[in-house]
């Protein structure tokens, strides 16, 4: 099968990989049908991160189940399915609390891969989302945002749960990356009634505005704190949500949420370290981290967007063909596109 390989900081390339087999009686091979590249992938591909090189990437995917293992009893082949990047079990502690992202059963080394031709999925049987009827059901429009739900709609909407977003609530939105996109869009499905989206280019602007935030704040650091202040009549934020991950941003997010706010962090961390004193003496929370997609997907997100309540497909901005891989991230990496679709196969 053809894949996409890492080579090192600023190199992806296409290349032929065995095509994966099924190892454990919970596993289900799919064959891909488009997968998308991830703001997270950026870190290694901008060489921020380590990576192991030669190694297959990308964790976003929707396709088709190809076959399955003997102790698979809910998925089958021929089945149409989300393949969030969590591989949770279902059974564990953390799975029944709902934290499917952290399953203490998660075979370890699974996630990289999706972009290619076939995939090896573990913890099939709790974990894939299945979609009703084929793919060949859907429009271009909806299969983009069917796709969303395997990692960056459930991670947006991560953000607004652990902010424990209220109907009523005014909320701010740090990051206006696919992933803030998606965090707007969760909290208008919430019930919030103002959103302030802090944004720096015009085209993520508009689209948060249309995706449903009322106030757009495009000044940085202090400035911008300042300016959420003013709109919030010095206040701050009943709930923040912090897309981004750096020091910088998780810093400004606490400063801007109001007294008893709850900030709700899905930004990657690429600071270990802040200092928690302010926190404590504004009795402000600070809650998150890996999302739980196939929680969040059947509990709310796949009925939102077969119901075109929500749209979050539109947050692909450019799309490639897996050949064009290189292309597809270096849109990214320049700032080119919000967030990159990946055609596998049709």
């Amino acid at each position: 099968m053809k894949a996409a390989i890492f080579i090192e900081p600023g190199k992806i390339a296409v290349q032929e990989r065995p095509r994966p087999q099924l190892q454990k009686p919970t596993d289900a091979i799919i064959r891909v049908l488009r997968a998308c590249v991830c703001g997270s992938d950026l870190w290694w591909f901008r060489g921020l991160e380590e990576r192991e090189a030669n190694k297959g990437v990308g964790h976003e995917a929707i396709g088709v189940v190809e076959e399955v293992g003997s102790a698979v009893k809910q998925i089958k082949a021929g089945d149409f399915v989300i393949a969030p990047f969590t591989h949770g079990c279902g059974h564990c502690a953390a799975c029944r609390a709902g934290f499917e992202g952290n399953c203490f059963n998660k075979e370890p080394g699974t996630n990289p891969g999706y972009q290619a031709e076939f995939l090896r999925y573990s913890n099939a049987d709790w974990s894939l989302v299945k979609i009703p009827g084929q793919a060949q059901d859907y429009d271009d429009a909806m299969l983009n945002s069917l796709l969303t739900l395997s990692d960056v709609m459930a991670t947006g909407y991560h953000a607004a749960a652990s902010a424990e977003v209220n109907p009523g609530d005014t909320v701010v939105v740090v990051g206006d990356g696919a992933v803030g996109l998606c965090g707007v869009i969760a909290a208008k499905l919430r019930g919030a009634d103002r959103i302030i989206s802090l944004s720096h280019h015009e085209d993520r602007a508009r689209l948060a505005q249309e995706f449903g935030a009322t106030d757009v704040v495009s000044a940085r650091d202090q400035a911008a704190i300042d300016q959420v202040k003013q709109l919030t009549a010095n206040a701050g934020a009943d709930a923040v949500l912090e897309c981004v991950g750096t020091e910088q941003a998780v810093l400004m997010a606490t400063q801007m949420a109001r007294p008893g706010a709850v900030v709700g962090r899905v930004g990657i961390p690429q600071q270990a370290t802040m200092d928690t004193n302010a926190l404590f003496y504004q009795n402000v929370g600070l809650r998150g981290g890996i999302a739980s997609v196939t929680t969040y997907d059947r509990q709310i997100l796949l009925d939102a967007v077969l119901t075109k309540k929500i749209n979050p497909g539109r947050v692909f901005t450019k799309r490639f063909n897996l050949e064009q891989i290189q292309a597809a991230y270096e849109a990214m990496d320049q700032r080119q596109a919000i967030k990159s679709l990946v055609i596998i196969s049709e």
